[in-house]
């Protein structure tokens, strides 16, 4: 054979082999998705009372920007996704992108449900569904979960509007008068443990909250792909004191215990905090409660999902010493917002003052929340300053050596901790 053909087979067979190496090489090992993090449940995650709300996608799939403030309160922009939510706040080491997809007013029912399906819910998909879409492109890498102050027994805004509506409605008529929301006539007297949620009632919420949180984790199980995820429960912290400061508790000689104390009822309003100072007790209980509910969702989940990082995180002391009329000068320097209602027909400018005001131009301003619920759904929830707060104890979670409770705490320094 000729130098030349030699040389000729020889590189047939060097192509030949290239050929055969390329055909069967490993494939090229594709980019590890960015890694995210998730927020699901109700208001006190979603970012109520913290402004800054952002366009939410409805169940069509179409963007839903502010819709005014006569729209149906079902719309998707009133599940109030803040840009100030305290996800959006938290230091997160390792996670490049961040999706709230909690809703004001959510319930567990609305994990794995459209939130429309019930009554009173909004225009949005299960955030089940959400979750899975965010799968599709994401690794999920933190899960921040708020969920039991709503459910099929009670509501928070439920239960704020049943104390806050007894006191101006005390506050500005006597006994003998008819005083008639559209609702039906409002009682007078302070809100009792049984009239915030019974034990009844938070044993059934404890069940509905627990059931939700088991199909978070099951269908994380199933998105996520390298299975390393830490879920983070959420409780509630209060927005009013155990008891306010001294310089609300009477008026014109006039305390909360008498007949009719418009002053006081104005003063109050003023300060953000409308509430008998009887109500306080109990609607702190009534937050160790919400607290209970979701400390007892973790620790059965623990049990049936092993090895699952999933942590309960305490906040009821994240607001110490910075609550509603728990100092003279509230709502200045305050971590929540105080109730806020507006006149008829709405318009967006707040009623601040309730000072000069009759008992119909009251009730007429009471019954604009009941007819135009978004007018006045961002009071008593923690605001911008708040959501930053929360937005600390998130990263403390999300951070700690594992374990299954952390609790953050607000010193009287303002200087908070994670422990």
């Amino acid at each position: 054979m000729s130098a030349l053909r030699r040389t000729a087979a020889a590189m047939a067979l060097a192509v030949a082999a290239t050929t055969l190496s390329t055909a069967f090489a490993a494939p090229a090992a594709s980019a590890a998705p960015p890694t995210a993090a998730v927020a699901l449940g109700d208001s006190f995650i979603s970012g109520e009372g913290a402004g800054a709300y952002q366009p939410v996608v409805d169940a069509t799939g179409v963007a839903r920007g502010f819709p005014g403030w006569t729209a149906p309160n079902s719309d998707a922009f009133f599940c109030h996704r803040s840009a100030n939510a305290s996800l959006h706040k938290a230091t997160l080491p390792g996670i490049q992108d961040r999706f709230n997809l909690a809703c004001s007013g959510g319930q567990p029912r609305d994990i794995a449900a459209a939130s429309s399906a019930r009554a009173n819910g909004r225009q949005v998909a299960a955030q089940l569904d959400q979750v899975r879409a965010v799968a599709q492109t994401h690794d999920i890498d933190l899960v921040l979960i708020g969920l039991g102050s709503n459910n099929s027994s009670f509501t928070f805004g439920g239960v704020a509007e049943k104390c806050a509506n007894r006191f101006i409605a005390d506050a500005w008529t006597g006994w003998w008068e008819f005083w008639a929301y559209l609702n039906g006539p409002v009682e007078q007297k302070p809100c009792s443990d049984a009239d915030l949620a019974t034990a009844a009632q938070i044993s059934a919420a404890t069940a509905e909250t627990t059931a939700a949180v088991r199909q978070i984790l099951t269908t994380l199980r199933e998105v996520d792909a390298d299975g390393q995820h830490r879920v983070v429960l959420q409780d509630y912290t209060n927005p009013l004191p155990l008891d306010l400061a001294p310089t609300y508790h009477s008026e014109d000689s006039r305390d909360d215990t008498r007949d009719k104390f418009r002053a006081l009822g104005a003063e109050r309003y003023a300060a953000g905090c409308p509430i008998h100072r009887a109500s306080l007790a109990p609607g702190h209980r009534f937050s160790q409660g919400l607290g209970n509910i979701v400390r007892s969702a973790r620790d059965t989940l623990a049990a049936e999902f092993p090895g699952t990082d999933l942590v309960y995180l305490n906040v009821q002391r994240a607001f110490d010493g910075a609550r509603l009329c728990e100092n003279a000068n509230s709502p200045t320097g305050t971590l929540a917002t105080p109730i806020r209602l507006m006149d008829n027909p709405p318009n967006g400018t707040f009623v601040t003052s309730l000072s000069g005001k009759d008992k119909i131009a009251i009730q007429r301003i009471a019954n604009t929340c009941v007819s135009y619920f978004q007018t006045c759904q961002e009071s008593w929830h923690p605001n911008a300053a708040g959501h930053q707060v929360l937005g600390q104890c998130l990263s403390g979670a999300a951070t700690a050596a594992a374990r299954s409770s952390v609790a953050c705490v607000r010193a009287s320094n303002g200087s908070i901790s994670v422990s």
